[in-house]
């Protein structure tokens, strides 16, 4: 009929622009590569073979990505959009590539990534942002991303990445942060405290050097002593030195406080001193009291048997010496008796 007819000139037109080669790119079927390095391209190209699972789009003038530009080729594993001139990327911008396992984006000139951009690509290993100008990392980074092992941010503007971003990525292997402006101030406690759990569980990292506060700039993070931090409102002293080698147990409660204190009105200062705060578990105190007791208990009863003891022993020698000396006085008169019954006895006999 001619509604079939139709329909099959539709699904060839489809087909044919679905597996079509961009005319500015290289297509290799048996590799289901797409090479478009160096082409002066303004915009991702249309038309790419649906198949394709490596796209090269590097070394170009991109600046602006459509939306869900990628939506035709959803088997893509690596994709490289490094050295373009891209500013931001939008939550919708890989959506749909479920299996891409490497992202580049080095040295564009993004500023702002929005939060659930990366939510969809549940098996990105690798990720690479660095030469951009970032501000901040979005917080959701990690949350479906649980395959992820490297990520790079070096040569950016980060002054700080949050605890909570960092938590979860719990299968990060290697992480670099080189050549940020890196705030080294009170909220940065629970970023390093993070780092030094990180590489104590085998995690590579480069080095962090600190941009500000002025008589920090220009050190290594991990070599600022703890306590330069010892008053800061952000987390107590005692909680501090409690965590300098042991990770912190409770990453969310020190995130809360670094979160109030960086959107607070900036009327108090980076290491103000503030009230110690209560016990962490009410619990553990009062066990810590009723073991505390009892420990006490069986010492003072151990203590008052080995007085009753002394007493009994000290009672018992008091008498023994006093038979010794009643045994004592009567032995010479006894030996006078004896002497008395023997004279008649010899006198007698002589």
């Amino acid at each position: 009929s001619t509604g079939e007819i139709i329909w099959a000139l539709i699904s060839i037109l489809l087909l044919f622009t679905v597996s079509g080669c961009p005319q500015e790119c290289r297509c290799n079927t048996a590799l289901k590569t797409v090479d478009c390095r160096a082409q002066e391209l303004k915009e991702i190209p249309t038309k790419l073979p649906y198949e394709t699972e490596l796209l090269y789009l590097q070394d170009n003038k991109i600046q602006v990505i459509s939306h869900t530009p990628f939506i035709t080729t959803p088997w893509l594993k690596i994709l490289d959009l490094s050295n373009n001139s891209i500013t931001s990327v939008s939550s919708k911008t890989f959506h749909g590539l479920h299996h891409l396992q490497v992202l580049n984006l080095t040295n564009n000139f993004i500023q702002h990534i929005e939060n659930k951009v990366f939510n969809q690509l549940q098996n990105l290993h690798k990720l690479d942002l660095s030469f951009n100008r970032l501000l901040s990392l979005p917080e959701s980074l990690g949350d479906n991303i649980k395959n992820l092992t490297l990520v790079a941010v070096h040569h950016n503007l980060l002054q700080r990445i949050q605890r909570v971003l960092l938590d979860s990525l719990s299968n990060l292997e290697v992480f670099l942060f080189k050549d940020n402006p890196w705030h080294c101030n009170c909220e940065v406690i629970g970023f390093r405290l993070w780092l030094e759990s990180f590489l104590y569980r085998g995690g590579t990292i480069d080095e962090i050097v600190c941009f500000s506060p002025e008589d920090l700039k220009g050190k290594d993070l991990f070599k600022v002593p703890y306590e330069k931090y010892r008053t800061c409102s952000a987390i107590s002293s005692s909680f501090l030195l409690a965590n300098i080698k042991h990770f912190s147990s409770d990453p969310k409660g020190i995130n809360k406080h670094l979160h109030h204190d960086e959107h607070g009105d900036g009327s108090h200062s980076d290491c103000e001193t503030k009230p110690k705060p209560r016990p962490v578990s009410l619990r553990h105190a009062i066990a810590t009291v009723v073991i505390t007791g009892v420990v006490c208990g069986i010492v003072c009863l151990m203590m008052l048997a080995a007085a009753i003891y002394g007493c009994a022993y000290a009672a018992i020698m008091a008498k023994y010496h006093k038979e010794l000396k009643k045994v004592e006085h009567l032995a010479p008169a006894i030996e006078q008796g004896s002497a008395e019954e023997k004279e008649p006895l010899d006198s007698s006999l002589a």
